[in-house]
């Protein structure tokens, strides 16, 4: 009879450690399928995804929206303060602008935006050639010149228009969020400033 019931403990002992197992093994397999499945999903995702980019960035091409992009993605560099990319993006703006399509407007915007190109263009060159203090004092002109420009060609986003009353005696930039993150002092005082305005 012990031998019996020392039997069948042995057998029960081997039964659920099969049973165990067996269960990580198919927990593994459902795993590592549901791993791959996902990680093809997340390729096609991302396919679409920069299918998507490329799009807008061709459907962009030569409108104010290419402006606005780059001069975001400016305005971003000086925030993190990094020097190299705001020169890099102020070259990268520079094309945009130059490809900026008027034709739609009237002669009398015509005139205005041409204008504004030009300087915003050449403040631009500057940045793209600049130190990091002089990059902030020619995004102060450039800022005003993309305000102006969207006064005249519009945008299909809301952005804001913010204001940091320290920066050489007051000076405006523009941005998507509401939150304030100041270009001109970086992180010396990155929220320095207040909304001051919403363009629609």
């Amino acid at each position: 009879m012990k031998k019996l019931k020392s039997t069948l403990g042995i057998v029960t002992i081997v039964l659920i450690t099969l049973t165990a197992v067996s269960c990580k093994d198919a927990k593994k397999e459902n795993s590592d399928k549901d791993h791959t499945e996902k990680t093809h999903n997340d390729k096609d995702g991302h396919h679409d995804e920069m299918k998507k980019e490329t799009v807008l960035s061709s459907n962009q091409k030569g409108n104010s929206e290419a402006v606005l992009k780059d001069y975001f993605n400016l305005k971003d560099a000086l925030v993190a303060d990094d020097e190299s990319k705001a020169k890099e993006l102020g070259g990268t703006l520079v094309k945009s602008l130059v490809n900026l399509d008027v034709s739609k407007y009237t002669d009398a915007q015509k005139l205005e935006l041409k204008d504004i190109i030009k300087d915003a263009k050449e403040h631009a060159e500057h940045i793209s050639k600049s130190p990091m203090g002089h990059q902030r004092e020619h995004f102060k002109i450039l800022s005003k010149d993309v305000t102006d420009m969207v006064a005249i060609t519009g945008t299909t986003n809301t952005l804001y228009e913010q204001f940091c009353p320290m920066y050489d005696g007051g000076s405006a930039w523009l941005s998507m969020n509401k939150e304030v993150r100041n270009p001109y002092y970086g992180s010396k005082m990155l929220k320095c400033g207040k909304v001051q305005k919403e363009i629609n």
